[in-house]
């Protein structure tokens, strides 16, 4: 089997095939940093992560490139609004390279507690802007430009396939159907490639160019930025399915329309378009919000915003959220509930402790990945299958799940499988079942292996009782090992016991 991608251009899963054997480059846009991330935020990162890690276990080398947009991200992607960066710095009374900064070491936090690979790349949108003036003067040499207003617009009536990745025609479109009006606009579509002064008398963060002293549009920066550290063409293009109709539909304009005809005859500006779904969440963010409640996406705009770190404040662990991300496919929209994350949490925990416990028994040791054989074998071939039919994280969880309770694979093959699974999934689950292992073996070891197993055994079937809110089983069993002599302490890396 061969890794297998739904391909946003064109709506079709299609085999993957990089364009330089064995190399994988590909772009993933980056926060606007003006806030804190929230957590629907997070998710197209834990996806972008899923990807970066899943190429590198098929064996593909890879550069992952993505930008911080630190200047002109208007709260309207269709050039309309305020700019955010400055409405945040004047309600913080700081500059906007301060605010960019802050909300950039934020960002990055998070990432790291989310177990998310920094990418190789990080581009901000402030030190590269003589880049995007070069490109926007390879736009304006091609004939897709003109200035009105002190502005200057890419036309995307000069451009055939205007709307191609969103399906959408533009003889259909009309003012104020997708977009904002703008007087200057000769078509409802038009977008900004550079904003002079006619646009914020006070702006912050400007530039002299060629149109005169000014900033340039959002979307620019992804073209320049892009083909700087992956050349003309490339392999990959991220992002939320938000990106697809205004933002993305935009750079595959100006990124084409910047190219010689040799260029074009070449191919696409990028071959693989992935979008992942929205984070939706109940209205009553409440934990005892009642099922069923009314939803919607999540977003800034709206207040219905949660953080990384009012989950963890709430006593989740960043990577019970990670767990909770993967038990759906990137392209299917996720519903958030405090409900689910206590089963997410539960399920992490569950697998945690029976990690745990597999460790123990193979002392130790791991099996050689690359040698595994029969029932150890199939297993990696399953989670392998998972990953390469479009990134199937629930099919890959499932995949784990199961060879961790197949009794026909030895304790070190499976601790092999989960360090090599692992890799992927990224739940720090080798780490966080050694420490427990750790913890509990001195107090555990003269108790004898037969009695330490039986404990675990009642530990796992009690997180399944707290998994399925069976709280009266799951005390039952406190009760039971109270009576024994035994406390249990639930900790976020998992239950730890110890003999008073």
């Amino acid at each position: 089997m061969s890794l297998k991608l739904f391909n946003s251009m064109g709506k079709t899963l299609q085999e993957f095939k990089p364009l330089k054997e064995g190399f994988v480059g590909f772009y993933g846009c980056g926060p606007t940093v003006y806030n804190y991330a929230h957590i629907g935020n997070l998710r197209a990162y834990v996806f972008l992560d899923i990807l970066d890690k899943t190429l590198t276990f098929l064996g593909y080398k890879i550069r992952h490139v993505m930008n911080i947009t630190d200047i002109g991200h208007l709260t309207g992607d269709d050039d309309s609004g305020e700019d955010k960066m400055l409405k945040t710095a004047a309600e913080r009374h700081q500059s906007v390279l301060e605010v960019a900064q802050f909300y950039t070491d934020a960002f990055f936090r998070d990432i790291e507690r989310l177990n998310i690979r920094r990418p190789d790349i990080v581009c901000k949108a402030t030190e590269h802007v003589e880049d995007m003036i070069a490109l926007i003067k390879k736009i304006e040499a091609n004939g897709h430009t003109y200035k009105a207003g002190g502005n200057l617009y890419y036309d995307v009536s000069t451009y055939p396939d205007y709307g191609k990745l969103a399906g959408l025609n533009i003889d259909e479109l009309k003012a104020g159907a997708r977009v904002g009006i703008d007087e200057n606009k000769k078509n409802p579509s038009d977008f900004v490639l550079w904003f002079t002064k006619s646009k914020f008398e006070n702006q912050a963060l400007t530039w002299d160019s060629p149109w005169g002293r000014g900033y340039p549009g959002w979307h620019i920066e992804c073209s320049a930025m892009s083909q700087k550290y992956l050349g003309t063409h490339f392999d990959i293009h991220t992002g939320g399915i938000d990106h697809i109709p205004v933002h993305h539909t935009n750079e595959i304009a100006q990124s084409e329309g910047a190219m010689t005809e040799e260029e074009l005859a070449q191919g696409a500006w990028v071959n693989f378009w992935l979008h992942n779904e929205f984070l939706v969440i109940a209205k009553d963010s409440d934990k005892n919000a009642a099922e069923g409640s009314a939803s919607e996406k999540m977003s800034k705009s709206s207040g219905n915003f949660l953080t990384l770190q009012s989950l963890i404040d709430a006593g989740y662990d960043a990577l019970d959220y990670r767990y909770f991300l993967l038990g759906t496919h990137y392209r299917s929209p996720s519903y958030f509930s405090f409900k689910a994350l206590d089963g997410a949490a539960a399920a992490r925990k569950s697998l945690v402790n029976r990690a745990a416990r597999i460790i123990r028994e193979a002392g130790g040791e791991t099996a050689d990945e690359n040698a595994l054989q029969g029932a150890a074998k199939k297993h990696l071939d399953e989670f392998r299958a998972a990953l390469e039919n479009d990134l199937s994280t629930p099919q890959a969880l499932a995949a784990l799940q199961v060879a961790l309770k197949d009794q026909d694979v030895s304790a070190s093959e499976t601790h092999a499988l989960i360090k090599k699974m692992d890799s992927v999934l990224g739940l720090k689950i080798e780490d966080s079942a050694k420490k427990i292992a750790q913890d509990a073996q001195p107090q555990n070891s003269h108790q004898g292996d037969s009695e330490a197993s039986e404990i675990d055994a009642l530990l796992e079937k009690r997180a399944e009782a707290k998994k399925s809110r069976d709280f009266a089983t799951a005390d039952q069993i406190r009760a039971e090992l109270a009576s024994r002599g035994i406390t249990i302490v639930d900790t976020p890396q998992g239950t730890v016991w110890k003999r008073n």
